[in-house]
């Protein structure tokens, strides 16, 4: 068989083994907000009707203390989402299997409905930043990737979800545009995605794209959970936009409009409200998930408002 062949029934192959050990989306076609210290009591007091919570996974690697004493507390009334910020999926060097099983321990504990991930890196060699940095989508990149996609669903025996990243730079060495590359991706692995409409928003924006043209070349079909949040609005060196993913204010309007129209595409999906910045009353976090399922309701007949912001 030719080699090229070969590497593609590979990636079939890997694609199919994800597809079978991974399973359709745990979460309930709703809304729902991020689990913060600050409204562990407050959640348990009221029980809010809410589809789900999310929790970053690394917040949770210890064996006790009081983020575990709180959480299995609520996770008997809502359905979970797990988030990890660490793995570096994007990262040069092999996955830290130190890491790897940690999390494993941590989703056989909670068994929530959804692993995700980001589209990035965050450590090089013995050295560990705190954000989330950006990729050249190159051919070498892609089967980096994969290779590390199929490691972590391999050892989790499930299907993860992939986030698109929020980005202020890109590489002269591209091949591939980031729609291309998630695609491929999703086609070889047979992982699921995050669709971050934020990060969607703030990345077009600050390359002068279209968004509306990159949710539509996305394998909608793959989404399995969606994520809203707020960002903040600055200018470059040269006076142009910079939109900064924040986490740290409502949702734009701009970003509404664009998850109607993703919406209209895909039909309800569980959506998150991130927030995790200059966290609000739980109260606006519950009026935000609110509006969320409002748009979901409509989704059969809800049209965006404002395409031509995005012209």
């Amino acid at each position: 068989m030719p080699q090229q062949n070969m590497l593609a029934s590979n990636h079939a192959a890997r694609g199919a083994h994800a597809q079978a050990v991974g399973t359709a989306s745990g979460l309930p076609r709703r809304a729902g907000v991020g689990l913060k210290p600050e409204h562990f009591r407050e959640v348990l007091e009221q029980l809010p009707d809410l589809g789900f919570f999310e929790i970053h996974a690394e917040n949770y690697m210890v064996d006790g203390g009081p983020f575990h004493h709180y959480l299995e507390r609520i996770r008997t009334h809502y359905a979970l989402s797990l988030h990890g910020v660490g793995l570096s999926i994007g990262g040069e060097a092999p996955l830290d299997e130190a890491h790897l099983d940690r999390l494993a321990a941590l989703i056989s504990r909670y068994e929530p409905a959804e692993f995700s991930e980001h589209l990035a890196w965050s450590s090089h060699g013995e050295n560990f930043l705190n954000d989330l940095l950006p990729l050249p989508y190159t051919q070498q990149t892609l089967v980096r990737v994969c290779a590390h996609i199929d490691r972590v669903q391999d050892r989790l025996g499930r299907r993860m979800l992939l986030e698109n990243p929020a980005s202020y730079v890109e590489f002269e060495a591209s091949t591939f545009d980031e729609a291309e590359f998630i695609g491929e991706v999703v086609r070889r692995t047979g992982c699921g995605l995050l669709l971050d409409v934020n990060n969607v928003y703030v990345s077009c924006t600050n390359h002068g794209r279209d968004a509306v043209a990159f949710i539509n070349q996305l394998p909608l079909q793959a989404v399995a959970q969606i994520h809203l949040a707020g960002f903040h609005r600055d200018q470059d060196a040269a006076g142009a936009t910079l939109l900064i993913d924040s986490h740290g204010a409502p949702v734009d309007a701009q970003v509404w409009d664009l998850y109607r129209h993703t919406l209209s595409r895909s039909g309800p999906l569980p959506t998150l409200i991130e927030w995790d910045n200059d966290v609000p009353a739980l109260t606006v976090l519950l009026q935000e998930a609110a509006r969320a399922e409002q748009c979901m309701t409509q989704a059969s007949t809800c049209q965006p408002a404002s395409l031509e912001l995005f012209a």
